[in-house]
C-alpha cells in the first residue's frame, strides 16, 4: 500500500500516515459541516439536541490518535513484516482479477460485521467492559471524533479483523484499503450525531437490515442493544436490537420534517 501511494520512509510510518489522514479528513468533514459551519442552522436536526463538550472532543481525538498508532504497528506486522509470509495477501491484481478484488471487499464487510457484533457484545460483559470498552462509552453523545476513540486494549480487538481476514482468503492491499475507507466512512457516520437516511428507511424492506446513525447513537446513549456495525441482521436474529429503535428513528425524522415545514413557512425565521 505504501509503495502504491509513494509515501517516503519506513513502511510503518506510511501506514500511520494513511490511517491518521483518513481519520482526520473524514472526521474533520463531519465535524466541520455539522458542528461548525451549519451548527446553528442544523442544531435542531441533531439526534441528541445537546452538543458534546470541548473535553469530549479532546478525549475522543486523543484516543483516536492512540488507536492509529496501534493500528499502524499491527498493520506493519501483518502486511509488511514477518507475518505477511503466512497470509494470503497478494500484490498482483491480475492474479485473481478486478472482479474478485471488489468481491473480496464486500465479503470482508460481511465478515467484519459478524466479528464486530460478537466482539462488541462480549466487551459489554461486566467483567470486560471496564477494561476494554468503557473509554469508548464515555461518549454518551458521540461526535465524529469518536470514530476511533478506543482504549488500547479495545484497539487491539478492533484490529483483530485484519489479523483474521488475510488467513481466510486471498486479499489485495487495494481491497484492504477500500474496506478500511468504507469502514471509516461508516464509523464517522455512525458517530455523527445526525441521521442522513430519509424518513421511513429504518422500517423499509432494505433499511431494516442496514445500521443507521440513530441506531448506534442509541447504543452510546443507553449502553444496551444495537451492537452491529454496518448491518442489523445479527441484532435482529439475536434479539438485541432495541425495541424503541424504529420509533425513535421516525420520531426524529418527523420532528425534522415538521421543523423544516415551519422554517420554509417563515415561522422559524430566527433559524435562518
Amino acid at each position: 500500500m505504501r509503495e502504491l501511494l509513494g509515501l517516503p520512509g519506513p513502511p510503518w510510518l506510511g501506514i500511520l500516515l494513511i490511517i491518521f489522514l483518513r481519520y482526520l479528513i473524514l472526521a474533520s468533514l463531519g465535524y466541520g459541516i455539522f458542528y461548525v459551519i451549519r451548527r446553528k442552522k442544523w442544531s435542531w436536526k441533531k439526534i441528541q439536541l445537546r452538543f458534546p463538550s470541548g473535553n469530549d472532543y479532546r478525549r475522543e481525538f486523543f484516543y483516536s490518535v492512540s488507536t492509529t498508532v496501534i493500528f499502524a504497528a499491527l498493520g506493519y506486522l501483518f502486511f509488511f513484516g514477518p507475518l505477511v509470509r503466512y497470509t494470503q495477501v497478494y500484490r498482483d491484481v491480475g492474479k485473481f482479477g478486478v472482479g474478485y478484488l471488489l468481491f473480496s471487499v464486500g465479503i470482508t464487510l460481511v465478515v467484519h460485521d459478524t466479528y464486530f457484533y460478537w466482539t462488541h457484545r462480549a466487551m459489554h460483559h461486566p467483567k470486560l467492559f471496564p477494561l476494554f470498552h468503557k473509554v469508548h462509552h464515555l461518549s454518551t453523545n458521540p461526535s465524529p471524533w469518536a470514530a476511533m476513540a478506543f482504549h488500547p486494549l479495545e484497539a487491539i480487538v478492533e484490529f483483530g479483523i485484519l489479523a483474521i481476514v488475510p488467513f481466510l482468503y486471498p486479499i489485495h492491499p487495494i481491497a484492504i484499503a477500500l474496506f478500511l475507507l468504507i469502514m471509516m466512512i461508516y464509523n464517522v457516520y455512525g458517530h455523527l450525531g445526525y441521521e442522513l437516511y430519509p424518513q421511513g428507511f429504518a422500517a423499509s424492506s432494505i433499511g431494516r437490515w442496514i445500521n443507521t446513525s440513530v441506531n448506534h447513537n442509541q447504543h452510546h446513549q443507553y449502553f444496551t442493544g444495537n451492537y452491529g456495525l454496518y448491518f442489523l441482521w445479527w441484532d435482529r436474529w439475536m434479539g438485541t436490537i432495541r425495541q424503541d429503535y424504529e420509533k425513535q428513528f421516525e420520531e426524529l425524522k418527523g420532528r425534522i420534517n415538521q421543523e423544516s415545514f415551519l422554517v420554509e413557512g417563515g415561522q422559524k425565521s430566527s433559524r435562518e
